[in-house]
Protein backbone atom coordinates (compact mmCIF):
# COMPACT_ATOMS: atom_id res chain seq x y z
CA UNK A 1 0.00 0.00 0.00
CA UNK A 2 1.60 3.57 -1.35
CA UNK A 3 1.76 5.09 2.69
CA UNK A 4 0.18 8.38 1.87
CA UNK A 5 -2.26 10.48 3.49
CA UNK A 6 -5.03 9.93 1.48
CA UNK A 7 -4.53 6.38 1.98
CA UNK A 8 -3.84 6.71 5.68
CA UNK A 9 -7.46 8.63 5.68
CA UNK A 10 -9.06 5.84 3.82
CA UNK A 11 -7.92 3.15 6.33
CA UNK A 12 -8.56 5.20 8.86
CA UNK A 13 -12.45 4.89 7.25
CA UNK A 14 -12.02 1.03 7.70
CA UNK A 15 -11.06 1.10 11.01
CA UNK A 16 -13.65 3.07 12.39
CA UNK A 17 -16.27 0.76 11.20
CA UNK A 18 -15.82 -1.38 14.65
CA UNK A 19 -15.89 1.64 16.76
CA UNK A 20 -18.83 2.97 15.23
CA UNK A 21 -20.33 -0.83 15.76
CA UNK A 22 -19.30 -0.58 19.06
CA UNK A 23 -21.07 2.51 19.91
CA UNK A 24 -23.99 2.06 18.02
CA UNK A 25 -24.81 -1.40 20.56
CA UNK A 26 -23.14 -0.06 23.93
CA UNK A 27 -25.71 0.93 26.63
CA UNK A 28 -23.98 4.05 27.71
CA UNK A 29 -25.75 7.61 27.92
CA UNK A 30 -25.09 9.40 24.25
CA UNK A 31 -24.33 6.29 22.59
CA UNK A 32 -26.25 7.39 19.23
CA UNK A 33 -23.88 10.32 19.89
CA UNK A 34 -20.81 8.63 19.77
CA UNK A 35 -21.90 6.42 16.98
CA UNK A 36 -23.26 9.34 14.95
CA UNK A 37 -20.05 11.22 15.72
CA UNK A 38 -17.61 8.21 14.51
CA UNK A 39 -20.13 7.74 11.44
CA UNK A 40 -19.42 11.49 10.97
CA UNK A 41 -15.74 11.36 10.83
CA UNK A 42 -15.92 8.53 8.99
CA UNK A 43 -17.91 10.49 6.68
CA UNK A 44 -15.57 13.46 6.43
CA UNK A 45 -12.71 11.12 5.59
CA UNK A 46 -14.04 9.99 2.39
CA UNK A 47 -14.87 13.44 1.11
CA UNK A 48 -10.80 14.28 2.85
CA UNK A 49 -8.91 11.53 1.15
CA UNK A 50 -10.63 11.81 -2.28
CA UNK A 51 -10.22 15.66 -1.98
CA UNK A 52 -5.94 14.72 -0.89
CA UNK A 53 -5.19 12.89 -3.43
CA UNK A 54 -5.92 15.03 -6.12
CA UNK A 55 -4.43 17.91 -4.52
CA UNK A 56 -1.53 16.69 -3.39
CA UNK A 57 -0.99 14.61 -6.83
CA UNK A 58 -1.07 11.25 -4.61
CA UNK A 59 -3.08 9.36 -6.54
CA UNK A 60 -2.52 5.89 -6.90
CA UNK A 61 -4.58 2.43 -8.05
CA UNK A 62 -4.42 1.08 -4.10
CA UNK A 63 -6.17 3.88 -3.19
CA UNK A 64 -8.57 3.86 -6.42
CA UNK A 65 -9.63 0.27 -5.21
CA UNK A 66 -9.42 0.90 -1.61
CA UNK A 67 -12.15 4.29 -1.45
CA UNK A 68 -15.18 3.09 -2.88
CA UNK A 69 -14.37 -0.44 -0.83
CA UNK A 70 -14.48 1.49 2.45
CA UNK A 71 -17.27 4.12 1.29
CA UNK A 72 -19.22 0.51 0.72
CA UNK A 73 -18.44 -1.11 4.12
CA UNK A 74 -19.54 1.98 6.07
CA UNK A 75 -22.56 2.59 4.33
CA UNK A 76 -23.64 -1.50 4.39
CA UNK A 77 -22.73 -1.70 7.74
CA UNK A 78 -24.69 1.48 8.98
CA UNK A 79 -27.39 0.07 7.09
CA UNK A 80 -27.42 -3.47 8.45
CA UNK A 81 -27.51 -2.35 11.64
CA UNK A 82 -30.07 0.41 11.27
CA UNK A 83 -32.35 -2.15 9.75
CA UNK A 84 -31.77 -4.22 12.69
CA UNK A 85 -32.87 -1.98 14.64
CA UNK A 86 -35.69 -0.92 12.45
CA UNK A 87 -36.98 -4.50 11.51
CA UNK A 88 -39.79 -3.25 9.21
CA UNK A 89 -40.56 -2.55 5.24
CA UNK A 90 -40.08 1.21 5.38
CA UNK A 91 -36.81 0.82 6.41
CA UNK A 92 -36.11 -2.28 5.05
CA UNK A 93 -36.74 -1.56 1.47
CA UNK A 94 -34.78 1.45 0.59
CA UNK A 95 -31.59 -0.55 2.49
CA UNK A 96 -32.04 -3.26 0.02
CA UNK A 97 -32.12 -0.35 -3.39
CA UNK A 98 -29.23 0.74 -1.88
CA UNK A 99 -26.99 -2.31 -0.93
CA UNK A 100 -28.36 -3.74 -4.52
CA UNK A 101 -27.29 -1.18 -6.49
CA UNK A 102 -23.95 -0.80 -4.96
CA UNK A 103 -23.03 -4.41 -5.70
CA UNK A 104 -24.55 -4.00 -9.46
CA UNK A 105 -22.51 -0.67 -9.74
CA UNK A 106 -18.83 -2.76 -8.60
CA UNK A 107 -19.74 -5.50 -10.80
CA UNK A 108 -20.63 -3.46 -13.65
CA UNK A 109 -17.41 -1.42 -13.10
CA UNK A 110 -15.35 -4.43 -12.24
CA UNK A 111 -16.48 -5.88 -16.00
CA UNK A 112 -16.17 -2.81 -18.08
CA UNK A 113 -12.50 -2.65 -16.59
CA UNK A 114 -12.02 -6.27 -17.57
CA UNK A 115 -13.62 -5.31 -20.92
CA UNK A 116 -11.11 -1.90 -21.08
CA UNK A 117 -14.43 0.04 -20.68
CA UNK A 118 -14.04 1.62 -17.40
CA UNK A 119 -14.02 5.42 -17.98
CA UNK A 120 -17.91 4.73 -19.43
CA UNK A 121 -18.61 4.14 -15.95
CA UNK A 122 -16.68 6.37 -13.93
CA UNK A 123 -18.23 8.26 -11.22
CA UNK A 124 -20.66 11.04 -12.06
CA UNK A 125 -22.27 13.71 -10.66
CA UNK A 126 -25.58 12.07 -10.00
CA UNK A 127 -23.22 9.68 -7.93
CA UNK A 128 -21.85 12.01 -5.72
CA UNK A 129 -25.44 14.05 -5.28
CA UNK A 130 -26.29 10.00 -4.10
CA UNK A 131 -23.27 9.80 -1.57
CA UNK A 132 -24.38 13.07 0.36
CA UNK A 133 -27.93 12.66 0.37
CA UNK A 134 -27.21 9.15 1.45
CA UNK A 135 -24.52 10.02 4.29
CA UNK A 136 -26.88 13.01 5.99
CA UNK A 137 -29.85 10.55 5.77
CA UNK A 138 -27.85 7.76 7.77
CA UNK A 139 -26.24 10.05 9.72
CA UNK A 140 -29.66 11.45 10.87
CA UNK A 141 -31.12 8.09 11.34
CA UNK A 142 -27.67 7.08 13.63
CA UNK A 143 -28.60 10.37 16.01
CA UNK A 144 -32.27 9.69 15.89
CA UNK A 145 -32.79 11.97 18.74
CA UNK A 146 -34.91 15.15 18.21
CA UNK A 147 -33.15 18.31 17.81
CA UNK A 148 -34.77 21.22 18.82
CA UNK A 149 -38.21 20.10 17.95
CA UNK A 150 -36.92 18.77 14.76
CA UNK A 151 -37.90 15.36 14.52
CA UNK A 152 -34.39 13.79 13.32
CA UNK A 153 -35.50 10.31 12.35
CA UNK A 154 -38.32 11.24 10.51
CA UNK A 155 -36.30 13.35 8.17
CA UNK A 156 -33.61 10.86 7.72
CA UNK A 157 -36.19 8.48 6.68
CA UNK A 158 -37.16 11.04 4.19
CA UNK A 159 -33.44 11.43 3.22
CA UNK A 160 -33.20 7.90 2.94
CA UNK A 161 -35.91 7.52 0.62
CA UNK A 162 -34.35 10.48 -1.71
CA UNK A 163 -30.96 8.54 -1.70
CA UNK A 164 -32.46 5.16 -2.63
CA UNK A 165 -34.67 7.40 -5.73
CA UNK A 166 -30.70 8.99 -6.74
CA UNK A 167 -29.42 5.25 -6.24
CA UNK A 168 -31.97 4.16 -9.20
CA UNK A 169 -31.28 6.90 -10.82
CA UNK A 170 -27.38 6.56 -10.84
CA UNK A 171 -27.75 2.88 -11.48
CA UNK A 172 -30.35 3.79 -14.53
CA UNK A 173 -27.12 6.05 -15.56
CA UNK A 174 -24.26 3.91 -15.29
CA UNK A 175 -26.54 0.49 -17.16
CA UNK A 176 -27.28 2.99 -20.07
CA UNK A 177 -23.79 4.16 -20.05
CA UNK A 178 -22.47 0.30 -20.29
CA UNK A 179 -25.58 -1.08 -22.12
CA UNK A 180 -23.27 -1.39 -25.57
CA UNK A 181 -20.53 -3.04 -24.28
CA UNK A 182 -23.10 -5.25 -22.60
CA UNK A 183 -24.71 -5.81 -25.60
CA UNK A 184 -21.30 -6.59 -27.80
CA UNK A 185 -20.94 -8.71 -24.91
Amino acid sequence: MPINLPNLLTALRILLIPVFVFFFYVPVPHANLLATLVFGLAALTDWFDGYLARRLGATSAFGAFLDPVADKLMVVTALVLLVERHPHVWFTLPAVIIIGRELTVSALREWMAGVGERARVAVSVIGKVKTTVQMVALFLLIYREPLFSIPVEILGLVCLYLAALLTLWSMAIYLRAAWPALRRA
